[in-house]
């Protein structure tokens, strides 16, 4: 089977689930014996290993799509402008700005692309038709989220082929649109939605979720959840010499950082758990960094500085160094997220989390039976429970045995690229 999966990128500038997603999927997909062709979008693609999207060409480039919304002068302009704007370097610079990647300045840009066809980037769309039909057959077409589905149409009818559809978290990011955008890109989203064939929520919330808003059949959206490449997820040898609180995603309020450092230093200041500290991994884009300046302020004003280590986004095996020294792990989201990859990435590591009863959270937790849930932005339920787990390191290390043995059992990216394959047979029958 021949598939195309396009993905958006994010410019390896913060911690992207459906970039580690994708990549994953496209490697085992591959080495399964499926040639699959990975078609990056607006920026390069994050990955913590082999990227699959070397050598192919980033199309709608983040820098032209913007300035092309900003003022009609840039819809016009030489392909060698668009090159060079579209480079690889410039890209990942643009990245790092706020603008680029803030919802709260991209409507303009975002109905335009769910507008497909009918919107402002026409020519930059049948560049790249052309472009994939340069590329022989193509079987399935699997688009990484619903914001893609403006190119649905045309793909369908230049290649023929049925569209596949992932959902992880769109309704976040257009909830965070400002009028009129939110409202005219939602209508233009469930119009458009009618071009998939089949959606694939990520968990059996998001499904239901999406459903709701999209208007969609219990058939359109089978749940095939995030897998991960299981090598190198390790338990550590030995519990940490110090106890760790750990946190790993992006560096942003919607991820519950603040709530996390509160909880810390509730934790720490009761003074019952000796030597804690807490170790941050991730990054944030330009529009985040008043958000962790005001972090760190508040911990090293408490005193507490000397005990936070802040870490940048890593790399495959500095992200399993990192989660084997921790004692617990948090990520106490603010939103009803649709996932949460680094649950089970502490899962594979046979590290407890504890996490609000919020959005898939509650599933994955209850899945893996690894945590401890809690009201959601709450730090002193928070601080009461993960204090509770490092004065019990038995229970802990029990917790995170029972949720490595259900990680390899049933979050592999072997076992999701298998499920995607099932979809993929089923709809290129027809």
């Amino acid at each position: 089977m021949r598939l195309v999966q396009i993905t958006p990128g994010a410019g390896r500038n913060f911690y992207c689930e459906n970039c580690l997603r994708d990549s994953a999927l496209v490697v085992e997909l591959k080495r399964l014996g499926h040639e699959t062709l990975m078609v990056p979008l607006y920026l390069p693609i994050l990955t913590d290993g082999p990227n699959p999207a070397e050598g192919v060409p980033i199309f709608f480039g983040g820098i032209q799509v913007y300035l092309q919304q900003r003022s009609r002068l840039f819809r016009k302009m030489p392909r060698w402008i668009g090159r060079l704007l579209n480079s690889r370097r410039l890209l990942t610079w643009a990245a790092k700005r706020a603008e680029m990647t803030d919802a709260t300045d991209l409507g303009p840009p975002t109905l335009a692309m769910l507008r497909g066809e009918d919107g402002g980037q026409v020519s930059e769309l049948e560049r790249f038709l052309a472009w994939l039909s340069e590329h022989g057959r193509t079987d399935v077409v699997c688009l990484s989220n619903a914001l893609l589905t403006g190119l649905a149409r045309r793909i369908k009818e230049e290649t023929g082929a049925p569209i596949l559809c992932t959902l992880q978290d769109e309704d976040a990011f257009l909830d965070a649109l400002p009028e009129p955008y939110r409202t005219q890109a939602w209508e233009t989203l469930r119009q458009r939605a009618r071009d998939v064939d089949v959606f694939l929520p990520v968990s059996h919330y998001y499904a239901g979720v999406m459903r709701r808003r999209l208007g969609l059949e219990a058939e359109q959206a089978r749940v095939v959840p995030v897998g991960i490449d299981l090598e190198g997820y390790e338990p550590a040898p030995e519990p940490p010499a110090v106890p760790t609180i750990g946190y790993l995603a992006q560096l942003n309020r919607a991820c519950g950082l603040d709530i996390l450092a509160e909880a810390f230093l509730t934790v720490r200041n009761r003074g019952r758990v000796p030597h804690v500290r807490l170790r941050i991994c991730g990054a944030h884009t330009a529009g985040g960094r008043s958000f962790v300046r005001a972090i760190r302020r508040r911990l090293k004003d408490a005193g507490a500085d000397r005990d936070v280590e802040f870490l940048p986004a890593p790399d495959r095996a500095t992200k399993q160094e990192f989660l084997r020294s921790l004692s617990v792990l948090s990520v106490p989201a603010r939103e009803g997220v649709a996932f949460g990859t680094y649950i089970i990435e502490a899962a594979a590591s046979g590290v407890p989390v504890v996490e609000p009863r919020i959005g898939a959270l509650t599933e994955l937790v209850e899945t893996t039976g690894g945590g401890v849930l809690v009201r959601p932005e709450d730090p002193d339920a928070l601080a009461d429970a993960i204090e509770g787990l490092l004065a019990r390191p038995n229970e802990a290390h029990a917790l995170g045995k029972r949720a490595r043995d259900v990680a390899l059992r049933e979050f592999s990216v072997h076992r999701m690229a298998e499920n995607v394959v099932t979809v993929c047979q089923s709809i290129a029958r027809g």
